[in-house]
Formats: structure tokens, sequence, C-alpha cells
């Protein structure tokens, strides 16, 4: 019996869960839009949603050291920032450049904060895609709203004049006026 369980497992030991959550959420900041599973979708929603609260509580903060404290809790949902970072200094040496996690942050911080800093909460919007073809999968996107980006494309298919196949599956050749004037 599941009574009483909150997380969904996804197959996955715990710091396998932590991680891939992880690197959703530094994806999902970073282009704020992703397409996954719908599972995964569901179980990124409110770990995004804590971290950009977080955001939102540092944009209010009255001294600098509670926005502090908040940029360093924050940075626990996103991917490890500065890992493989060369230290600067040195002849020639150039500055490597900022990983994922660090620009996420940054991101986070700055643009979404403000995007989302009169609203109460219900940062990000899933939207069904259907089965995935090769294994079944339900998929989703998951987005963050009020981004210029969250507007799903359609295209309407064009009704194309759809030829009778004719003997073993083969079409029927082209009208003989025609082929008299190509050869004309």
């Amino acid at each position: 019996m599941r009574h009483r369980l909150a997380h969904r497992k996804l197959g996955r030991t715990s710091e396998h869960r932590g991680a891939l959550l992880r690197n959703l959420c530094t994806s999902l900041i970073v282009h704020e839009r992703l397409t996954t599973t719908l599972e995964k979708a569901k179980e990124l929603r409110p770990f995004a949603e804590r971290a950009i609260t977080l955001g939102r509580r540092a944009l209010s903060a009255d001294s600098p050291e509670a926005a502090l404290h908040a940029r360093r809790l924050a940075s626990a949902y996103f991917f490890a920032g500065n890992t493989n970072r060369i230290p600067d200094g040195g002849y020639k040496r150039p500055r490597a450049p900022r990983t994922a996690g660090v620009e996420a942050l940054d991101k986070l911080f700055g643009e979404v904060a403000n995007r989302f800093a009169d609203r109460a909460g219900g940062y990000t919007r899933i939207l069904k895609l259907g089965a995935r073809k090769g294994d079944g999968a339900e998929m989703a996107i998951i987005e963050l709203l009020g981004s210029g980006k969250n507007t799903v494309h359609v295209e309407e298919k064009k009704e194309e004049k759809k030829s009778r196949l004719r003997f073993f599956g083969r079409k029927k050749k082209a009208s003989s006026d025609s082929a008299k004037d190509e050869k004309k």
C-alpha cells in the first residue's frame, strides 16, 4: 500500500532522483521550457516552485544577509555551479565560462524573481503532449508562466488531394496530355 507516501520514485535511488530533479530544475530556469515525461514534470513542479519562491524572498528581503541566505538555500536546487572551474590568474590562462547552475541562479534572482514578484504561487504550467512513440510514456511540456517562449505553435495541415492507388500500390501515372506537352 502507498498510504501517506508523498513523492514518486521514478525508478531511481534517492541520490539519482535528487540529481535528476536538480538537472531538470536547472534546465527549466535557464531555458524556461522543458519537454519531459508527465511524471517527471509533476515531480519537478513543486521542486522548481520552491526555488522560485526563494528568489522572490531574496527580492523582498530587508537585509543583505537574508538575501544571501535565500541565495545559498536556492543553490541547492540547481546543478553544482563551479566544481570544475579553473582558478583565475596565470599567464594567458583563459577565464572558465560559467556553468549552467551559476547561470540558472543568476537568472532566478534577476529576471525570474522580478517577473513573479506579485504572484503568490503557481509559477509553472504543464501541458500534456500524448504518448511517446517508442515506449508509450506520457509526455508533457513544463514551462514558466509569462515568458515569451510559452506559446505553443501548432501548424495547420493543408489538405492535399489524395491520389488513388492502383494495382500493387502504384500511383496513377500523369495524364497523357501533360506527358505529350513535355515531349514537344
